[in-house]
């Protein structure tokens, strides 16, 4: 079996180490990959969301399963290019990626359907917005309408951060065309998780739970970011809640796009808030997430080239995955800057060390080898995870092995996994 996975981050890295321990993978490819996936797989120049080119290298090298990582490949069309090639591929057509691809169109569909979300309205006058948000007064989150990297998100806590968000989104354009129209959602108190699940269309088989970090700093203050660490699982999501997310949230919205003529197959992210009413949807994103997909797959026993092919194929029936009790707890590594302005091409020591501890996985996100040395080439720069029994002994392993990776101008959240440890976890 050849496999194709599209994108070059760290939730690649992982994807790609977990589909080579597949006794039926035979060859893998990556386009473009990093430095870390070029020693397991061979890595191919070319842009992601250049579906054409990206298609015909499939076709060309006869690949049999393409398992596409980002978000902006799936919502520019690239399923759509290689169904209508035959080529199978895991992840949404552009038309149900739109669940990721528009926060508009996502929220809709919640509320079309009776799935649990913030109570929101739409903008495309600032003006508008800016008057909403001011009368509104208390703490509200300013959502930019398309794909901008997991970033334009800005939860305000009063009026004025709220109308400098509408004017960072929609007049200064910080996320281009993104920031179109903006979503105004109310402020949803709670815990967040993230519950990522394999659909085929009909059937949801949900992997276990992990907690995102999204701001920059310790404390979870500073800027929202793709994300600066996760673990799994996630103790506050109960197996009693994980049961209401399943049959209220992501059933339910498979059913729906479904019933909307969008078919989904592939990988659901449900990003949810915990409330004192249940579970409600903050976002879904339409592929694994990043870096969640570092804490989730190091605990999966099962063959996760079987289950790609199964969702995609529109079959998950008699399928099932087993997983590793051990808890998984991933830090990023960020450049200086990040997820601001940052330099590229510093070098990195350390890695070595880092990847010869037991029970440490290192995944590479923004890393090219030049000259012989791995240096830095992109914000998130390195994931690292440790596993353990417990999450604080594989959050102390994971910082052990951070400790030993050095690069100029590195950072990294030093507070990874805090709500588990303060519930004993």
């Amino acid at each position: 079996m050849r496999v194709l996975v599209v994108g070059g981050g760290g939730r690649e890295h992982a994807l790609v180490w977990k589909l080579r321990q597949s006794p039926r993978v035979r060859e893998v490819y990556c386009l473009p990959g990093n430095a870390g996936i070029a020693r397991l797989a061979r890595c191919v120049p070319g842009d992601p969301e250049d579906v054409r080119a990206v298609a015909d290298f499939a076709q060309e090298e006869r690949v049999d399963l393409t398992v596409v990582g980002p978000e902006a490949p799936l919502v520019a069309g690239l399923v759509d290019e290689l169904a209508r090639r035959g080529l199978p591929a895991c992840g949404p057509t552009a038309a149900a990626a739109a669940i990721e691809g528009s926060k508009v169109f996502a929220k809709e569909l919640m509320a079309r359907h009776g799935i649990p979300t913030a109570a929101y309205r739409v903008f495309d006058d600032p003006a508008a917005a800016r008057e909403y948000v001011e009368r509104l007064g208390g703490p509200v989150v300013v959502k930019a309408e398309g794909l901008a990297a997991g970033k334009g998100v800005v939860v305000a806590p009063g009026p004025a951060e709220a109308a400098a968000a509408v004017e960072e989104i929609m007049v200064r354009r910080a996320f281009g065309e993104a920031g179109r129209r903006v979503v105004v959602e109310e402020y949803l108190e709670g815990e967040e998780v993230s519950v990522l699940a394999l659909t085929d269309g009909e059937r949801v088989l949900t992997l276990p739970s992990s907690q995102d970090h999204k701001r920059a700093l310790d404390g979870d203050r500073g800027p929202n970011t793709g994300g600066m660490g996760a673990y799994s699982p996630a103790p506050v999501l109960t197996p009693d809640l994980a049961q209401r997310v399943e049959q209220e949230i992501l059933l339910p919205a498979v059913r729906a796009l479904a019933a909307e003529g969008r078919p989904y197959r592939g990988v659901l992210y449900a990003g949810l808030m915990l409330t004192a009413e249940g579970p409600k949807v903050l976002e879904f994103n339409c592929r694994f997430g990043d870096p969640e997909t570092q804490a989730v797959l190091p605990r999966l026993e099962g063959d996760l080239a079987d289950a790609l092919e199964a969702a995609a194929g529109g079959d998950l029936r008699g399928v099932s995955l087993s997983w590793r009790p051990d808890a998984a707890v991933c830090v990023v590594l960020a450049s200086e800057g990040y997820p601001g302005p940052y330099e590229k091409g510093r070098p990195i020591s350390g890695l070595e060390e880092a990847e010869a501890m037991a029970d440490v996985l290192v995944f590479h996100a923004g890393t090219v080898r030049r000259d012989g040395q791995v240096v830095t080439a992109g914000g998130r720069v390195l994931g690292v995870t440790g596993l353990g029994p417990t999450i604080a002994a594989a959050r102390e392993r994971a910082y052990e092995a951070v400790e030993r990776i050095r690069f100029a101008g590195c950072h990294y959240r030093r507070d990874i996994a805090h709500r588990a440890l303060a519930r004993g976890a």
